[in-house]
């Protein structure tokens, strides 16, 4: 009689219990597996404030040290406030060491501009003396201090890439870059030349011309050749002019990649440039650059690699959101794994259809196990190896469906799987800082993983990769709600691609493809019209 009510008590709360399990399951309460992780939970909208900051020494110089190298090779001065930029040196402790080592010259030419930088940058007597020049319209062609002002156009991840390209472009050709900072990319980057700022004054005396430079715009370097108002004959230049260098720039506009324009582009003291395209490939067909480039890059393949990380460190409130979230739900992982997805056009890449497409590569190539579907499981622990998986997409479908696969099904091979995602944005908000505050954040998350695949064209995986120095797997782009075949390949190069390369010979004067006038410069593995630097032989782990 004792032991019926035992079994009916047993028999009621088991169902409750499974339920339970079930639930919190669901919800993410599992420590490892499924934890609702968005990065609006880190974002304070207030300052740093110095309870934020680090205290001990460890924490400023970087903790967990994977090496010694905390210069990168020589890419980073030695001379800065380590509390000012925490991610220029602790960076290293979150990725892995960079087998790739700058050349000696592209660094002593660093130093050289820093040096540049902090005679001519602005607060400096030559600044003041160049601008009070430019208004006056008084060309002082004997001036070592010369400028490129870097105009917005586009998301972050085109930003980052046309910076680079700028920065290149001054380093070749000797003048200061400057960044026209807009409202909506305050705080995400520290200064990256020490004791001196890469920022615009906002009392640049053009401002309000820089807000309405467009293509058309008639005093652009293109719409001047057009109306043939300049040209090398030209004795009285002025002494600012615009380039144009976006997406829908026109032949007049590309022929700043023409040697016999760079003569005319020399003696003009301050160029303001318009880009949201990774041009840096084209600098490399100009032979008034090529001898130079060769000694800053005798390895192709890591331009953006070393430039990207030289110029772009996380602001102290970025770096917190990266390091507290990697702390929180992927340093423990044995392997990380991050998925880039970048739906371009949502009637071509229908959900299912990408998804079985990210299945597919994640299984062919090895880099995540199947499941059991025909298995369910209550406790989602196991002893095999621990992987985390970080995906990064405006539609959060895709870690919906995956973190519920691994959160319910068993894998094959034992291992255990958890999948997070760190936004859930669902729009593009170019325009908002704090949406520019997670992108950043999102990249710098991704460029720590062990392994990447990335979306076809995507100039957000571009900037991952090459910060972290990694040939990813590449997700071909859908066509006609078709799954490509094949549904993804490793990157021949981590070099970002320049989608809108000129196709025209400045010498011959005839449209050609300039994807084969150099053996490393070819088409883009994603974009058959696009062009990007490889190395001419060797092939990148």
């Amino acid at each position: 009689m004792t032991r019926f009510p035992k079994i009916a008590v047993l028999s009621i709360a088991l169902p409750v219990l499974f339920i339970l399990v079930l639930i919190c399951r669901d919800r993410g309460l599992n420590p490892f597996i499924g934890a609702e992780d968005d990065l609006s939970k880190l974002i304070r909208e207030d300052e740093p404030t110095s309870e934020d900051e680090p205290t001990s020494e460890d924490e400023i110089n970087g903790e967990n040290q994977l090496s010694s190298d905390k210069l990168l090779g020589g890419l980073l001065a030695p001379n800065f406030t380590k509390r000012d930029c925490l991610s220029r040196y602790q960076s290293i402790s979150y990725r892995k060491s960079s087998p790739y080592v700058p050349s000696l010259y592209l660094v002593s030419k660093l130093r050289e501009y820093e040096k540049l930088h902090n005679r001519c940058g602005p607060d400096t007597e030559s600044y003041k003396n160049s601008i009070k020049d430019m208004v006056s319209g008084q060309n002082d062609s004997s001036s070592e201090c010369r400028y490129v002002v870097w105009i917005a156009r586009s998301g972050l991840g085109n930003r980052i890439l046309s910076i680079a390209s700028a920065f290149l472009y001054a380093l070749l050709t000797n003048r200061v870059l400057l960044i026209d900072e807009e409202p909506e990319m305050a705080n995400l980057f520290c200064e990256p030349f020490p004791n001196a700022t890469w920022l615009l004054p906002k009392d640049f005396p053009f401002m309000y011309r820089i807000s309405r430079f467009k293509q058309n715009y008639a005093k652009s370097y293109g719409n001047m050749l057009k109306k043939n108002k300049i040209n090398a004959s030209t004795e009285l230049l002025p002494t600012h002019l615009y380039l144009y260098l976006c997406n829908d720039y026109d032949h007049h506009d590309k022929l700043f990649f023409c040697d016999q324009d760079q003569t005319i582009l020399r003696n003009i003291p301050w160029l303001i440039m318009k880009s949201n395209l990774y041009f840096l490939p084209s600098l490399f067909l100009m032979s008034s650059f090529e001898e130079e480039l060769d000694k800053l890059f005798p390895d192709k393949e890591m331009v953006f690699h070393h430039l990207g990380r030289y110029l772009f460190h996380p602001s102290n409130q970025v770096w917190k959101l990266i390091t507290s979230y990697y702390k929180k739900y992927l340093a423990d992982a044995e392997e990380r794994v991050g998925i880039q997805i970048r739906i371009f056009h949502k009637n071509s890449s229908p959900f299912q259809q990408v998804m079985d497409q990210i299945l597919s590569c994640t299984d062919k190539e090895k880099l995540l196990p199947q499941v059991d579907m025909g298995k369910s499981i209550v406790a989602p622990f196991g002893k095999g190896k621990s992987k985390a998986v970080l995906i990064t997409s405006l539609i959060p479908s895709y870690y919906e469906k995956m973190k519920n696969m691994y959160l319910k099904h068993p894998t094959l091979n034992g291992e255990v799987v958890a999948v997070y995602q760190a936004s859930h944005e669902v729009t593009q908000h170019t325009m908002k800082n704090v949406h520019n505050q997670k992108a950043w954040a999102e990249i710098n998350l991704l460029s720590m993983m062990d392994v990447l695949v990335t979306s076809a064209r995507s100039t957000f995986g571009y900037v991952a990769q090459g910060l972290g120095g990694k040939r990813p797997w590449i997700l071909y782009k859908t066509e006609t709600q078709k799954i490509p075949d094949p549904v993804c390949g490793r990157a021949m190069s981590m070099e970002p691609c320049f989608h809108c390369p000129q196709v025209y010979d400045c010498k011959a004067k005839r449209e050609v493809d300039t994807a084969t006038i150099i053996p490393y410069l070819r088409h883009c593995d994603d974009l058959y019209w696009g062009t990007k630097l490889f190395n001419s032989s060797s092939q990148k782990p």
